[in-house]
């Protein structure tokens, strides 16, 4: 059996498309008579997606739930003793979309002679490595089921993870956005009106006016020159964060301020340990598991540091004294990692790391959230509360010189 995406015109003439799990395009032809359609075209999934289609496009990109879901269910399916060819031809029928292009794809590859992990690397923004390298372990070990619950419980520690700094962070942007909205309206729409009648009394005006006065006036008769000098920061810093140099200096900033560093620092233990736990447990030799590690770890300078440090790990393996070096990892995490070594349960330690830091991180994201709310809604106080005195001011000096009068 195999997915082919067809496009063909109903009866009435309108024009329809779909797909159909089909052992030959003669089949799709005749299941397509029987439901009254009269096809234009008919080609195999794995041809249509390789061509754009607007189709394809409406479809979006693979969620993470999605892509959770169809790790556990196949872990399951593999556990039960069905074989992974019969597994991924029962996964089709549970995706739709490019999900269930994917499946097909793989299910194709596999049929061709090629292994999952073959396959699933032809999709690199969906399978990232660490997810094909274990895949490959577990395929060579003959653990896959294994593998995949693993894995499975790792996407969704790091989902829900993402959900919390989500949730964290979504009340500050949308305070943010209010404060610069709110910002906005006053100094482009309300500030231009009420200066003619503030030049009209012929006073002085207060120095806080003067200064809104000037940055309305700027914002109003510079626009086009303020966004396109903000559009052409924003794209330099974007290259330049890009950048080998660029990433090495954001980290060490990050590093070094309070609380984003030490969530920095957090984060890219409990990373590293994971990774490079899951890698050792599959099975994977220390000296690919740590050039893995060395490419997905969120932080250049842990990552620099690892990639110096690779050799020696690998000629002694010992690596709890090369990650001292590094001064992100805590006394704690070492000591672990030391204990691991000495004991031969390097890959259980790590996990043990894991999931202590990972639980920090939980607590520190809620501590986040406490604290940014009351500081956003100090700033939009202060931003409000300087345009509405320099409103302000100008009036209580026109109401003074009428009552003078």
């Amino acid at each position: 059996m195999a997915l082919f995406v067809y496009q063909a015109l109903a009866k009435d003439g309108k024009r329809k498309s779909g797909s159909l799990d089909a052992p030959s395009e003669q089949a799709v032809k005749e299941a397509l008579a029987r439901l009254g359609l009269y096809p234009i075209s008919i080609e195999l999934a794995k041809e249509a997606s390789q061509r754009f289609s607007f189709r394809q496009l409406l479809e979006g990109s693979v969620t993470a739930k999605e892509k959770i879901l169809f790790t556990k269910q196949l872990a399951v399916l593999l556990k039960s003793g069905i074989p992974l060819l019969q597994s991924l031809e029962l996964l089709t029928e549970q995706f739709d979309g490019r999900m269930k292009r994917i499946v097909v794809a793989l299910k194709d590859n596999l049929k061709e002679g090629g292994t999952l992990a073959q396959g699933l690397s032809n999709y690199p923004k969906i399978f990232e490595n660490i997810y094909v390298q274990l895949v490959r372990a577990g395929e060579a070990s003959g653990k896959l089921d294994f593998i995949l619950e693993r894995l499975t419980k790792y996407l969704e520690r790091r989902e829900e993870l993402h959900k919390r700094i989500g949730s964290a962070m979504r009340p500050a942007l949308i305070q943010l956005g209010i404060i610069g909205l709110v910002t906005i309206i006053l100094l482009a729409f309300v500030m231009p009106k009420l200066e003619g009648m503030f030049s009209g009394v012929g006073r002085k005006l207060p120095t806080v006016t003067r200064v809104v006065v000037a940055i309305s006036n700027a914002l109003t008769n510079h626009y086009v020159i303020i966004l396109a000098t903000v559009i052409l920061i924003v794209m330099l810093y974007l290259y330049w964060a890009n950048t080998h140099t660029g990433k090495k200096t954001i980290d060490t900033i990050k590093l070094k301020l309070p609380l984003i560093g030490y969530f920095a620092k957090t984060r890219a233990v409990a990373e590293f340990c994971s990774t490079l736990g899951m890698l050792l447990e599959a099975g994977v030799n220390l000296a690919e598991a740590l050039d893995i590690v060395c490419n997905i770890v969120d932080n250049q300078i842990l990552a620099d540091t690892l990639q110096e440090a690779r050799d020696k790990i690998v000629k002694e393996g010992k690596i709890a004294q090369y990650l001292k070096q590094t001064k992100i990892f805590p006394p704690m995490a070492i000591y672990l990692i030391k204990t691991g070594e000495e004991t031969g349960q390097l890959d259980q330690m790590l996990l043990l790391v894991t999931k202590n830091y990972e639980s920090d991180l939980t607590e520190l994201t809620d501590t986040l959230t406490d604290q940014l709310q009351p500081f956003m809604l100090i700033a939009t106080a202060l931003i409000v509360g300087v345009i509405v005195m320099a409103i302000a001011l100008p009036l209580m000096n026109m109401s003074s010189a009428l009552t003078g009068m």
